[in-house]
């Protein structure tokens, strides 16, 4: 019975129990539960199921199959290798933020219902959030609410169109979508998460504000859950073909153009996620296919590259490549782990992207798409060129920063966890078997390592680099602002506020000021209610010469005499009308 626990409560549990740890074994207690984690989807087979009876519905909190289970382990053991990243952390609050984060997309990996899979995604928004206002700026305050009401905005979208899907056909069954206004209401809910153009800015935003360590949870999380749902319910729509082609186009122009580490790295998850939603468009099983190795070997990789910077942060306190430069001697084994990532994004031979990516290419060349394919190689070469050559160059090269840095030690867990991520990378480059028996639909009809498919990428790689050594000069990094679509909403915050929370709170204060008001004249009122009656009524009563007596105290007898005889009136007319 160990394996029908679905894995993501076993993360938000260790959320719940993390506080009561003594301070210095809390970072390795955390380890402790995604290690639950990976041992529960060890007991997991494809077929198993739990449910549980809520009103006249039957929640699906354990759905288990090939897509399930395979995003789930790569779910579980990213948290546990970003688990390690962050040994040397103390903060309560950002710990029990992971865990909630973590399990969030663990648990609607699994769900088979689409009320279940709501209550995870709105945990996981509120749970990221946290980890990157944590990181205590302004900048960071101003980004997590931006976030905060992007992810509102696109939950909102997914329980609309989840209920419509309920009142038009009785199910809630988390299944492929037919179509439809519910389905397309869940499609954009998908989309915000998925971070497809022009939906997609919250990423640049807010992931190069986030704490060093909470951006290598949120590059492996909510995006390729993200992933997931597309693949579950909307494989082989073709609007999301042509939408991750814009991506994969978009993101690596921006990247390309960008100054500071991380938002360059945020960029191309954009981009790469674009070659994921294409493929799921395509629909077909190889493309499929190609999507979720690309997913699984994404987050390796890209978690690796974020990984880097953020040791780079870490050490240097900076992430502005144009304030950078000279940092080999300091950090050299840095610079190597990040090259490893930077050719595995690429599609180096013998790396994880290699056995991943070129599956979306050639299942949009056999599903006779020409532009597609071109297009995506066109991002291929960008990819190389920004994130494999242009960040480690002006990061650790290309000439002496303006200011003399001195880089701190990094803790050897940082160094733990990024060689591990190093040798996963390399071993699924060399070794993609185990990742390809747990793709749905079996084993991929794809071999990488072709002569074709080798020279191919050697080619791409030697292309890529002379291009970019001749063009070294236009590509300095330079500190300037880029404006995205967040542009629409930030620049029109202030209009928005003014339109709509302005004229709220004012009416709401003058109530408040009115009721105070009214209170208080009725209080005043009510002291002496028969020196207010006369006053009313124009008569004088007795003058009252002991102090502190009233007209009304004056007659206090008489007035309690009569409410009673007020009450009795009232309780016989009721008795009568009872009996």
């Amino acid at each position: 019975m160990l394996g029908l626990i679905p894995p993501g409560l076993i993360l938000i549990l260790g959320a719940l129990l993390i506080p009561l740890v003594p301070a210095r074994a809390r970072s390795w207690v955390f380890l402790i539960f995604p290690a639950l984690a990976v041992g529960v989807l060890a007991n997991l087979q494809p077929g198993e199921h739990l449910g549980w009876a809520f009103a006249t519905y039957e929640l699906q909190l354990l759905r288990v199959d090939a897509l399930s289970l395979v995003f789930g382990w790569v779910f579980a053991l990213a948290t546990l290798v970003a688990g390690i990243y962050a040994l040397h952390l103390r903060d309560t609050g950002q710990q029990v933020a992971a865990l909630l984060y973590a399990g969030s997309p663990l648990g609607a990996t699994f769900a088979g219902d689409l009320f279940t899979l709501i209550f995870f995604w709105e945990i996981m928004a509120f749970a990221s959030a946290y980890l990157i206002w944590a990181r205590g700026t302004k900048e960071a305050y101003g980004s997590a609410m931006r976030y905060l009401f992007v992810h509102l905005f696109g939950g909102s979208l997914l329980l609309g169109g989840a209920l419509w899907h309920i009142a038009e056909t009785g199910s809630i069954a988390f299944d492929a979508f037919e179509g439809g206004i519910a389905s397309w209401l869940i499609l954009g809910g998908f989309a915000v998460n998925a971070a497809v153009v022009p939906l997609h800015a919250w990423i640049s935003d807010a992931y190069p504000r986030a704490t060093v360590t909470g951006t290598i949870f949120m590059s492996a999380l909510t995006t390729k859950l993200a992933v997931y749902t597309l693949a579950r319910g909307f494989a082989g729509w073709d609007i999301l073909i042509w939408a991750g082609c814009l991506m994969a186009v978009y993101g690596v122009i921006y990247a390309i153009l960008c100054n500071d580490i991380r938002r360059v790295l945020s960029y191309h998850i954009v981009s790469q996620l674009g070659f994921m939603v294409a493929a799921i468009g395509i629909g077909s099983t190889l493309a499929i296919q190609g999507a979720v190795a690309l997913a699984i070997t994404n987050i390796l990789y890209k978690g690796l590259l974020f990984m880097a910077a953020g040791a780079v942060i870490y050490s240097t306190g900076e992430s502005r490549m144009s304030q950078l430069g000279g940092l080999y001697r300091q950090l050299p084994a840095v610079f190597w782990i990040y090259v490893v990532a930077g050719l595995a994004i690429a599609s180096a031979p013998f790396l994880a992207g290699f056995i991943s990516k070129p599956i979306t290419v050639y299942a949009a060349e056999y599903a006779g798409l020409p532009g597609v394919v071109l297009l995506l190689h066109l991002v291929s070469v960008g990819t190389f060129l920004s994130v494999g050559l242009k960040v480690p160059y002006f990061t650790w090269f290309g000439g002496e920063p303006k200011k003399p840095i001195q880089a701190a030690a990094i803790p050897t867990n940082m160094y733990v966890a990024m060689w591990l991520a190093v040798g996963l990378t390399v071993l699924l480059g060399v070794w993609p078997d185990p990742l390809y028996t747990m793709l749905p639909g079996g084993v991929p009809d794809y071999d990488p390592y072709t002569v074709a498919s080798l020279t191919k990428g050697f080619q791409l790689l030697l292309f890529t680099a002379l291009v970019f050594f001749a063009i070294t000069g236009y590509l300095k990094p330079k500190q300037k602002i880029q404006l995205d679509t967040d542009w629409v909403y930030r620049s029109s915050a202030r209009l928005v506020w003014r339109t709509t929370v302005v004229p709220v709170e004012r009416f709401f204060k003058w109530w408040e000021d009115f009721s105070w008001d009214t209170t208080r004249k009725i209080a005043r009122r009510g002291f002496d209610p028969v020196a207010w009656t006369r006053s009313i009524l124009g008569r004088t009563g007795p003058e009252v010469g002991i102090p502190g007596e009233t007209a009304s105290t004056t007659l206090r007898v008489s007035m309690t005499v009569m409410m009673v005889f007020l009450l009795a009136t009232i309780a016989a007319v009721m008795l009568i009308i009872v009996i």
